[in-house]
């Protein structure tokens, strides 16, 4: 064999090589036994039947869960529908209304706006947001239903925002009443036709619920958040998130808004019943029906609330988290950031019982306390369309599932997907 024919055998297979290593970074997650990472393939198969079961008996329309260990999937499977009434079966590359799910990226965003400089998590968020530097808080009468207005005791801190601990709730607390005349209130912001940073300039002008540092307050911190890194990058949230985590992660279904060719695989929303079914959501809808993330304004980008993603694109994010900041060699985080974000934050502050709060997420503290199958350590959150997701670093898990089930009653899918995964892990 000549010198030539011996080099263009050896060019042919490094391009071969390199173009097997493009494509298999294009593969979500490689798929594996679930023996092979101490998952039981039989018991396994107790939650494959609840789910389809669920389905099947419309307590839910369709899911797609993606269940990861050790950075492999051991199961991802669609059941049921995303359209019940046209009978379209549920696909694994669905889009889903993450809603709250979208606070964890926007979360990581901050951080990483931090690892450039460009912040400090304990600045006021005044120094970004003016209209932050002073604020105010409405503290209610002990005697009747009236409130007086009082400064904030001292400024917001970005940390604050992060753990929720600003006092700053939806617009339903103490002064309910100046937050509806202001035509804020509630999660849901994909209808308006104004830029997130103007709502958060009229948020600043609002009486808050409590003193910053005093307690958990759920509420706008995150959408807050998102302005914050417009300003500070000098982007558009949508923007900034995809050039610095959905393009390096290849989350290529994470959107705000729906792009009209993709608008066929978003699920449609349904809702409980009291007799145990589902119906269809109203159309359009509010936050409670289908949204407008297909043809709404698309102006209002909620970092708190607004995203709208596949499982396989958020599970990438979470194994990201769970790597220490890296995916696929790409990294994102440092791993004392991803530390910092996965610890609890609160010290004399209640939230749930065994649970704190991080950076983005809850974070297990206590597992006698919680009183459901895990290991402390664990984080996660979940979305007002009843998704959820769970990251478990001693066991080497990440968990997403999705549906699309609002209000939900007291549906118990989360607890037998628990339950049915852990029952399932026999190393």
């Amino acid at each position: 064999m000549s010198k030539t024919t011996m080099k263009s055998i050896t060019l042919a297979i490094i391009f071969i090589s390199l173009n097997a290593l493009q494509m298999y970074a294009q593969v979500p997650f490689l798929m594996v036994q679930p023996e092979e990472v101490g998952i039981s393939s039989e018991r396994l198969q107790r939650l494959d039947d609840m789910l389809r079961d669920y389905a099947n008996q419309q307590r839910v329309a369709g899911s797609v869960t993606l269940i990861l260990r050790d950075g492999r999937a051991v199961y991802f499977e669609a059941s049921g529908y995303k359209d019940v009434e046209n009978k379209v079966p549920m696909t694994r590359d669905a889009l889903f209304r993450i809603a709250s799910q979208t606070k964890a990226i926007v979360s990581a965003g901050v951080m990483i706006l931090q690892e450039q400089g460009k912040i400090l998590i304990s600045d006021p968020v005044g120094n970004y947001l003016p209209e932050f530097l002073e604020t105010t808080v409405a503290i209610r009468s002990p005697v009747d239903e009236s409130y007086e207005i009082v400064p904030a005791n001292r400024p917001i801190t970005i940390r604050d925002l992060l753990t929720h601990t600003a006092g700053i709730s939806y617009g339903y607390g103490i002064a309910s009443d100046r937050w509806r005349e202001a035509g804020i209130q509630g999660w849901y912001l994909a209808d308006r036709d104004e830029p997130i940073r103007e709502i958060v300039r009229r948020i600043a002008e609002l009486p808050m619920d409590a003193q910053p540092g005093e307690r958990f307050v759920y509420g706008y911190a995150t959408d807050i958040l998102g302005a914050l890194i417009e300003v500070v990058s000098g982007q558009t949230l949508d923007h900034f998130l995809e050039e610095e985590i959905f393009t390096p992660l290849q989350m290529k279904d994470t959107h705000f808004f729906i792009p009209p060719h993709k608008a066929d695989r978003m699920t449609v929303v349904y809702s409980a019943t009291s007799e145990r079914g589902i119906k269809r959501a109203p159309d359009p809808g509010d936050g409670t029906g289908q949204g407008h993330y297909i043809d709404g304004p698309a102006h209002a980008l909620s970092g708190g609330a607004g995203l709208v993603s596949t499982a396989e694109d958020y599970a990438r994010f979470l194994q990201m988290m769970l790597n220490g900041g890296i995916l696929n060699g790409v990294r994102i985080l440092s791993p004392t950031t991803v530390e910092l974000m996965t610890v609890n934050h609160l010290k004399d502050i209640q939230f749930r019982p065994g649970e704190g709060v991080g950076l983005g997420f809850d974070v297990v503290t206590n597992l006698g306390y919680r009183g459901r199958p895990g290991a402390i350590g664990d984080f996660g959150w979940g979305g007002a369309y009843h998704t959820t997701y769970w990251v478990s670093p001693q066991d080497a898990l990440v968990v997403v599932f999705f549906t699309q089930l609002r209000p939900s009653a007291g549906s118990d899918i989360h607890g037998k997907l628990r339950t049915l995964l852990y029952q399932a892990i026999i190393d």
